[in-house]
C-alpha cells in the first residue's frame, strides 16, 4: 500500500539541512571529526545549581505524574517576576504567561490556535525556517519581505498590510535574529505597536536570544513598548541562556485572549512539561543571572574569534552584538564552483573540509550567498575550523560535472 501524505507535508520543501545532518552522520560514521557549526545547539554546561534541583526532583514520584499543559503555577509566575527584572513588564502569571516546549512547540501551536485555510502571516525573508513553516503547517499562507531592523522594514509591512487582499492576519518578528543577528531598539518596537494598531494585526515576536547579548547591549523585549499587550505574545526559552536546550522548556507571554487560544490547543496536544524540569526552571530564573552573563561573555570571544577568521577568508561579516550565530557572505569565488549555491557549498565542506555550516537559502532566498555559524564550539576548535576552511579554499577548485 502506497501512504500518501497530507497536502500540509506535501506544501513543506526539501529540507537541505536533512541532507546536510545526514552528511555530518555519515563522516562521523567514517570516522572524521567534523566541526559542527551548523546548529545552534549549546554545548556548555547548564548552570549547577539546577542540575543540583534536577536531581533533587527526580526522585520525588510526584513529579513523574502528568503535570499541566500551561505549567505549574510557580514557574509562570517566575518568569513574570523576570520580565519584571530584566525588562520592567507587569504580566499576570494566570492569564499572560504560558510554559511551552521550547519555544519553537509554542510558537508552532500558537500558528495552529490562531491561523488557517485562507489566513495570511507577514514574515521576513530570510527568517528562521519555523517562522515560515509552522504557519503552513496550521494550513495558512505567508508573504514575505525583505528584512529590516528601522522605518523602511516597517514601511514595507505597511504596504502589505495596506494592499494585500485579504488582509494578513498577523505579523512574524523575531530580534535578536536568527539567522542574521540583527537587533533593534526599544523605539522599533514601539512603532510595530503603532502599526498593530492602525492594522489590527497580531504581532508574534521570538524572543530566543534576548539574553545572548554582546559589547554591552541589552535587546529589548517587545513587550515592554506601550501597549504592546494588547497586541502581540512574545516567546522566549531558557534553551540557550541557560544551555538547556535538550531540557525543552520556553515560555509564551503577552496577550491574554492570544495565550488562551494556545492554552486550548495544548489543552489537547500535552499534558506539559516533566515537573521536575519546570522545578529546576525555576531555579535557573531565580538563581541563573550571573551564569547567564559569563555565557554571553563566552559566547562574545568565540565571536571575535570567529569574525577574524571569516574576514581573513575574504568574507563579509559585520560584528554581532547578540545571538550565538555569524551571518557571513561568502565570495563569489569561493561559491562558483558548486553552482553558485551555498547549499552544495555547505555540503562541500562538510565533505571536503569536515566543517559543517548552514546555507543562508535554507532560511529564504534573500538568505542565498551567505553562511550562518553557529558559536557553539570553544575557540580552540573554531580556530581549526578556520584553518580546514582556509586550506579547502585556496587549493584549486574541484572540477563540477
Amino acid at each position: 500500500m502506497k501512504i500518501q501524505p497530507a497536502s500540509r507535508i506535501e506544501r513543506l520543501p526539501p529540507y537541505v539541512l536533512g541532507r546536510l545532518k545526514q552528511m555530518i552522520y555519515d563522516r562521523r560514521k567514517a570516522g572524521a571529526d567534523v566541526i559542527d557549526l551548523n546548529m545552534g545547539n549549546p554545548t556548555d554546561a547548564p548552570p549547577d545549581a539546577v542540575v543540583d534541583k534536577i536531581r533533587e526532583a527526580v526522585t520525588d514520584p510526584r513529579n513523574s505524574r502528568y503535570s499541566v499543559s500551561k505549567g505549574v503555577y510557580n514557574l509562570r509566575r517566575d518568569m513574570a517576576l523576570k520580565y519584571e527584572r530584566k525588562w520592567g513588564v507587569q504580566l499576570d502569571p494566570d492569564t499572560e504567561v504560558i510554559a511551552t516546549i521550547g519555544s519553537k512547540e509554542g510558537f508552532s501551536h500558537m500558528c495552529l490556535a490562531l491561523l488557517g485555510p485562507g489566513d495570511i502571516a507577514v514574515v521576513a525573508d530570510p527568517a528562521f525556517q519555523i517562522h515560515t513553516y509552522a504557519v503552513v503547517l496550521a494550513g495558512a499562507s505567508t508573504v514575505s519581505v525583505p528584512l529590516g531592523n528601522d522605518e523602511a522594514f516597517l514601511a514595507r509591512i505597511d504596504d502589505v498590510l495596506n494592499h494585500l487582499t485579504p488582509k494578513p492576519k498577523c505579523v512574524i518578528l523575531n530580534y535578536p535574529h536568527n539567522p542574521t543577528s540583527m537587533t533593534v531598539e526599544p523605539t522599533f518596537f514601539e512603532k510595530v505597536v503603532e502599526l498593530a494598531a492602525r492594522h489590527e494585526v497580531m504581532i508574534m515576536h521570538d524572543f530566543a536570544y534576548g539574553e545572548t547579548c554582546f559589547d554591552g547591549y541589552q535587546a529589548p523585549s517587545y513587550l515592554a513598548a506601550p501597549g504592546a499587550k494588547g497586541f502581540g505574545v512574545e516567546f522566549s526559552t531558557l534553551s540557550k541562556p541557560y544551555n538547556m536546550a535538550g531540557w525543552r522548556i520556553g515560555f509564551c507571554c503577552g496577550n491574554a485572549d492570544m495565550l488562551a487560544a494556545l492554552a486550548t490547543i495544548k489543552g489537547y496536544y500535552d499534558y506539559g512539561i516533566f515537573q521536575a524540569v519546570q522545578i529546576a526552571a525555576i531555579i535557573a530564573m531565580r538563581e541563573g543571572d550571573a551564569h547567564v552573563q559569563r555565557q554571553a561573555e563566552v559566547y562574545q570571544r568565540r565571536r571575535d574569534v570567529l569574525v577574524r577568521g571569516v574576514e581573513r577568508l575574504g568574507w563579509q561579516c559585520d560584528p554581532c552584538r547578540a545571538t550565538m550565530f555569524v551571518w557571513a557572505k561568502v565570495t563569489p569565488e569561493h561559491l562558483a564552483p558548486y553552482g553558485g549555491s551555498t547549499d552544495e557549498f555547505c555540503l562541500a565542506m562538510v565533505d571536503q573540509a569536515d566543517v559543517a555550516m548552514t546555507p543562508g537559502a535554507a532560511f529564504g532566498p534573500r538568505g542565498e550567498g551567505y553562511v550562518r555559524m553557529a558559536l557553539v564550539e570553544n575557540e580552540h576548535r573554531i580556530r581549526q575550523a578556520l584553518k580546514q576552511l582556509q586550506r579547502v579554499l585556496n587549493r584549486p577548485a574541484p572540477t563540477v560535472v
